[in-house]
């Protein structure tokens, strides 16, 4: 028979998996709890971080039909769920990683499939959600001023045809 705790737990990371954009899969083996905390405060709101049991994990999974991570469960296991950025979370896991080779990227999940570690280590190399606006929406007004521009040839072209024309014909009168 199922303990209360554990069909709360399951339960639990079931809706995790659920309503995250998406979850990276670590492996924590050799961290402190210090440094535990810093990982999460690196993480920020958009993500929280829980250590489970193997077990617990993959009854959740299941349970939420995500599908391709049993590989994953293995040694000691936690992982990130992405309630808001993805790229900024990945990109916080990869520079905690760097720092702390204690903590191993296993792989992830997003978009109904599982992610390699390369996939995941991908998605930190791309530009934050704000950057690529950004650089959208400067791409954006550049070429609505070549636009205005173009626009406003033909009649600067006009305009400077009849100036040309009244000094033509000023000189012709003279």
């Amino acid at each position: 028979m199922a303990k209360p705790d554990k069909v709360d737990a399951v339960s639990e990371i079931a809706e995790r998996f659920n309503t995250a954009t998406a979850a990276v899969v670590t492996e924590y083996r050799g961290l402190s709890m210090a440094q535990l905390s810093e990982l999460r405060r690196a993480l920020g709101v958009g993500a929280t971080y829980r250590v489970a049991k193997n077990t617990l994990v993959k009854r959740a999974a299941e349970q939420s039909g995500v599908e391709g991570l049993d590989d994953l469960f293995v040694g000691p296991t936690a992982i990130a769920f992405v309630e808001g950025e993805p790229v900024d979370a990945a990109k916080a896991l990869r520079e905690f990683a760097k720092d702390n080779n204690a903590l191993v990227i296993k792989g992830g999940y997003m978009d109904g499939r599982a992610l390699s570690v390369n996939e995941v280590e991908s998605i930190a190399e791309l530009d934050s959600r704000e950057v690529t606006l950004s650089k959208l929406a400067g791409a954006m007004k550049a070429k609505m001023g070549q636009a205005a521009a173009l626009f406003a040839a033909p009649a600067t072209q006009v305009a400077r045809l009849a100036v040309a024309l009244q000094e033509k014909k000023g000189d012709a009168d003279a």
